[in-house]
């Protein structure tokens, strides 16, 4: 049997059936705040197909309130019969939060901390490489929340150069031949790909410096779709952990259901 677990992102959805730890069966879908309850059941049905019947638990975390409440109704109408946590306030994680207010931080970098603690153990940052953001997540030695930070996403930075600039276009996310650029398509890719990887480690060498500890001494673990296009480009990870969150979801459940 496996949990469905599900990262309910500003522009994508994961979803993934875990079980023990290991991610199987895996999916990336558009989050569109318009979807009912019913539209979701409908897709969700169809990925799971015959997979459906080993579902015997789901963990939902969502950073889009609108998709979120959808998602609790359908949960309410179609899968009333299966075990289901909604991360929320309130909700177990065994992660102390030092933050101003507690409550701001967004549940999945929770789960993120959650995982990397357990999997990895602390002191750990966590590079989480969304398309509408990239956040960077601290977690103590003793396993504590203690802040982190947030820049633009990739997509979103080359979305953006796109509408603004009169003769820049959007071009397709790829490591370009040299940081060098000979036309502008790769000049784009080049400030994009390895503008973020100078930004990510010069980010993680401050928190490190912060923290008190030698970089030999600190996790530093990648996560997001858009990891592999940068974490090549940086040296300052120990770590590549494509269903983190996947994976922190399932903790999540164990610990609330």
């Amino acid at each position: 049997m496996s949990l469905l677990a599900v990262d309910i992102g500003n522009a994508h959805t994961v979803l993934g059936l875990v079980d023990e730890g290991v991610v199987g069966a895996q999916w990336r879908v558009a989050t569109d705040e318009r979807r009912t309850a019913d539209e979701w059941s409908v897709l969700l049905r169809g990925l799971l197909g015959d997979l459906e019947d080993s579902v015997d638990g789901i963990a939902v975390c969502s950073t889009v309130p609108a998709v979120l409440h959808a998602w609790r109704e359908m949960l309410v109408r179609h899968f009333g019969d299966v075990t289901a946590v909604v991360v929320e306030p309130g909700v177990r994680t065994g992660v102390p939060i030092l933050m101003d207010n507690p409550r701001e931080v967004g549940s999945d970098r929770i789960i993120n901390a959650l995982a990397t603690v357990s999997l990895y153990g602390g002191p750990a940052i966590v590079v989480d490489f969304g398309g509408i953001a990239t956040t960077f997540d601290v977690v103590s030695a003793l396993g504590q929340y203690v802040g982190g930070a947030i820049a633009p996403g990739i997509e979103i930075s080359l979305e953006a150069l796109g509408h603004r600039g009169a003769q820049l276009r959007q071009v397709e996310l790829q490591r370009p031949r040299s940081v060098i650029a000979k036309n502008t398509v790769e000049a784009l890719q080049s400030g994009m790909v390895f503008g973020v990887a100078s930004q990510v480690e010069g980010i993680v060498a401050r928190m490190i410096s912060e923290l008190g500890e030698l970089p030999e001494d600190v996790t530093v673990v990648a996560t997001g779709y858009l990891a592999p296009l940068v974490i090549d480009e940086c040296s300052c990870f120990t770590a590549h952990d494509p269903a983190l969150t996947l994976k922190g979801l399932e903790l999540i459940f164990l610990r609330n259901s």
